[in-house]
């Protein structure tokens, strides 16, 4: 796997494209004098790992058999205050939506927590803690 990465502006707006052309960005806080015209470095590992997990879940349910109708996915974070800010605590919050059957459901949430996330599993070898809730909710018309 291999990403390349280029500056965009004279600034902290960077751009990152992988071995398939597909690019994304990312820009610093204008605390420090960036634009504030992408997700910067830290929301983008918690965009990775809500990304990753939710294709776990999906994966799951599918797998089961399960009508996953919708998926909403909000990961939050706590940093620590000196430097290196580094994440301390992660809390990731799923909303399921369909006619699932509520086990399969945790089931699939817990598979990914605990066992299937890439990204999960190499922030908890660095100590982060995590929690993890679910509800199974009707589908939304």
């Amino acid at each position: 796997m291999i990403v390349n990465l280029r500056r965009i502006d004279d600034d902290y707006n960077i751009e990152a494209t992988n071995e398939d052309g597909l690019t994304v960005q990312t820009d610093g806080s204008p605390d420090i004098g960036g634009h504030n015209a992408a997700f910067r470095p830290m929301q983008m590992l918690l965009a990775s790992l809500g990304g990753c997990s939710s294709i776990d879940v999906i994966y799951l349910l599918r797998k089961q058999r399960q009508q996953l109708d919708d998926l909403q996915v909000q990961v939050s974070a706590q940093r620590r205050d000196e430097e290196p800010r580094i994440f301390t605590d992660i809390h990731v919050a799923y909303k399921l939506y369909g006619d699932l059957d509520d086990k399969k459901a945790e089931r699939a949430c817990r598979l990914s927590m605990e066992k299937m996330c890439s990204v999960s599993l190499m922030l908890k070898a660095g100590g982060v803690k995590f929690t993890w809730d679910y509800e199974v909710l009707p589908a939304e018309k």
